[in-house]
């Protein structure tokens, strides 16, 4: 029997450098995730949640208001352009401008608030910010903050959005 006496150094042997990939692949993935952590701020827990959970019944409010005037809209979307076909019911009078807001549901760097100025007869016109596509939270509401219309909208279909109040009996 023969003993083998090498003098190589560590690193020429193949063990340690297949025991060490294991830990220098989690700190690069580690580095990976830090790196998207920190570029793609998603924003979507809010800072005042408590301060908006108080006024859900001053937000319900405005929806109850809606429906009792009869409020409707048709959304459509060509290109940049919005336009908006409002109507209520009774003698209820339209403002001259109202508020659109687009909410992207994950993405808060996305949302747009887009105003709407009435051309006549209940239409009314607004330009977006950036092309949308894909699924949007919708809110249209009047200036002073009275009234609310809300809707989910696939900005993607040739469909126009339509908004209706429920009216609630109180």
């Amino acid at each position: 029997m023969t003993l083998r006496s090498e003098n190589e150094p560590w690193y020429k042997y193949r063990w340690p450098w297949f025991l060490m990939a294991g830990p220098a692949i989690v700190v690069v993935a580690g580095f990976i995730t830090l790196w998207l952590a920190i570029s793609s701020y998603d924003g979507l827990v809010t800072d005042d949640y408590y301060k908006q959970g108080l006024t859900v019944n001053e937000v319900l409010h405005r929806d109850h208001l809606a429906g009792n005037l009869g409020l409707r809209a048709d959304v459509m979307k060509s290109g940049l352009g919005v336009r908006l076909l409002l109507a209520a019911s009774g003698d209820a009078t339209l403002p001259d401008a109202i508020n659109l807001k687009l909410a992207h549901p994950t993405r808060a760097g996305l949302d747009q608030s887009v105003p709407m100025v009435l051309e006549g007869q209940g239409f009314y016109t607004g330009k977006l910010d950036t092309e949308i596509n894909g699924r949007w939270l919708v809110a249209l509401e009047d200036p002073l903050g009275q009234w609310r219309l809300q809707g989910e909208w696939q900005a993607d279909s040739e469909e126009p959005l339509r908004l209706t109040a429920k009216v609630v009996s109180e």
